[in-house]
C-alpha cells in the first residue's frame, strides 16, 4: 500500500487474531494468530475437565487418569478428549495424534493445523503430576 501523502511504501501486517497471555515471552504480553490459538489450547489442556464454574465439560480428562495403566482404551479416550478439546476452537484442526507413557506422566504429539493460514506444526505435550502443561 502506498501513503498518498508522502509516496512511501507501507508495509501492514495483517492480523487474524489478537489476545492477551501472562505467561507471553514477550515484553507486552500480547500474542497473535497461531501463537495465541496454541496458548489458548495449552489453557485448555491445563485445566481438570469438571473444574470450571459453570462448564464442566471445559478441560481434558488426562489429570485423571495419570496413574492408570496405559492400556488400548484408555489411549483412545485420551484421543478422543484430545480430539474434542482441538476440535473447540475453531481455528483448529488436529491429525496425527500420539498417546505414549512419558517417565511418570503422559506424553501426547498432535500435528495441529491452524486453519486461516493453513500452517502445520507438530506439538508434544507433556502431562505429568504437579507440574504445569508445557510443550516439550
Amino acid at each position: 500500500m502506498v501513503d498518498n501523502n508522502t509516496g512511501k511504501t507501507i508495509v501492514t501486517t495483517s492480523r487474524a487474531f489478537k489476545g492477551f497471555s501472562s505467561r507471553a515471552d514477550n515484553n507486552n504480553y500480547k500474542l497473535y494468530d497461531f501463537q495465541l490459538v496454541k496458548q489458548n489450547l495449552i489453557n485448555r489442556l491445563s485445566i481438570r475437565k469438571g473444574e470450571r464454574l459453570e462448564n464442566p465439560e471445559f478441560g481434558t480428562i488426562i489429570y485423571d487418569i495419570l496413574f492408570e495403566p496405559l492400556t488400548d482404551d484408555l489411549k483412545q479416550a485420551i484421543l478422543d478428549d484430545i480430539t474434542a478439546n482441538v476440535n473447540a476452537d475453531p481455528r483448529l484442526s488436529a491429525d496425527n495424534i500420539l498417546v505414549s507413557q512419558s517417565g511418570h506422566g503422559i506424553s501426547v504429539q498432535v500435528d495441529l493445523t491452524y486453519k486461516p493460514y493453513n500452517i502445520t506444526e507438530k506439538l508434544a505435550f507433556g502431562f505429568a503430576e504437579n507440574s504445569t502443561l508445557r510443550l516439550s
